[in-house]
């Protein structure tokens, strides 16, 4: 059994083409060919915290996978990262333990953002300014994994925290992009036809009267239950809803939300897998209102543990 710590596991991902890797984990998802149980959840009050635990195998594939990754979220206070976490891979034909990533979570940051940059790249049209809610690291990733989808480095960015907001400017400047402050996420919504939510919140941030038309919506932060960043509304005016797993957004994300509000039917959403399949019709024309709602999937993590620890033995031959 072989261990991977962060750092070598950061120079693996760096050599790796893993936009086609999440899309055919999204497929294979779509398409039931994959065995995803529901996600395992611990949530704690005092410090607040939660630890998600996401597993399942691809069928006819090499491991089963077992993530473990959790968010603490006064860490940032004892100059530790939130997001905590490993990966366990398993041989799917004998159960052995193949390897341990010690990613502390690197490898969930990148797949969400990878995830993300698919959404773009199928759903945003030509993108005027990128619009940011939230200033947290997966605020500067989503933004960065952007870099080959679309010419546009623009970004109008809000958070709750003003000093937070002026280091992310700084941040992302060194990335080559130009960031605005936002006094208000109404403001991101007026200015930029690309919007990506990044927060825990657990009030909606936008309603619907907030979205102009051909606006394409990336909600990433709603992961759980009790969080929402957008208001029901906004999915009953959209003209596409996709989601990255029907069967998990029924008790997660933004989807949930709608559901119970009456503001969405089941059978309006779109599974993200069907579409890159061909299936399912993403959009149609430029001004349709888009909203994507990433809770993730098991099957990203499957795809790129495997991805990373196939391209550790390439290497070490």
């Amino acid at each position: 059994m072989k261990i991977l710590y962060y750092k070598e596991i950061e120079a693996l991902v760096k050599e790796l083409d893993l936009m086609p890797l999440i899309k055919e984990g999204f497929i294979a998802y779509s398409e039931g060919r994959s065995v995803v149980p529901p996600v395992g959840e611990l949530n704690f009050d005092d410090p607040p915290g939660e630890v998600h635990i996401k597993y399942g195998y691809i069928i006819g594939e090499e491991f089963y996978v077992i993530k473990i990754a959790s968010g603490f979220f006064n860490n940032d206070k004892l100059g530790i990262p939130n997001g905590q976490g490993m990966m366990l891979l398993f041989k799917q034909e004998t159960g052995q333990c193949e390897a341990i990533l010690l990613d502390d979570a690197y490898l969930t940051d990148v797949r969400t953002a990878v995830a993300g940059a698919i959404c773009a790249d199928l759903f945003a049209i030509e993108v005027n300014c990128i619009g940011i809610l939230g200033t947290g690291l997966q605020a500067r990733m989503q933004v960065q994994y952007l870099k080959d989808i679309t010419p546009c480095r623009q970004v109008l960015v809000w958070g709750r925290n003003i000093e937070k907001m002026e280091i992310y400017q700084t941040d992302m400047a060194k990335d080559g992009f130009k960031v605005d402050l936002s006094s208000s996420p109404q403001d991101v919504a007026k200015g930029c036809n690309l919007i990506i939510t990044t927060t825990a919140s657990s009030e909606p941030l936008l309603t619907g009267r907030d979205i102009l038309p051909g606006t394409h919506i990336t909600a990433m932060g709603s992961d759980t239950i009790t969080k929402q960043e957008l208001g029901a509304d906004i999915l009953k005016i959209s003209d596409l809803v996709i989601a990255d797993s029907i069967a998990q957004c029924r008790e997660r994300g933004e989807i949930f939300h709608g559901l119970k509000s009456g503001s969405i039917r089941e059978d309006e959403i779109v599974e993200l897998g069907s579409i890159l399949n061909g299936s399912k019709t993403g959009r149609v024309t430029a001004d349709q209102i888009t909203v994507s709602d990433l809770t993730g999937v098991a099957v990203q993590d499957i795809q790129i543990a495997a991805a990373v620890y196939k391209s550790y033995e390439e290497s070490n031959k």
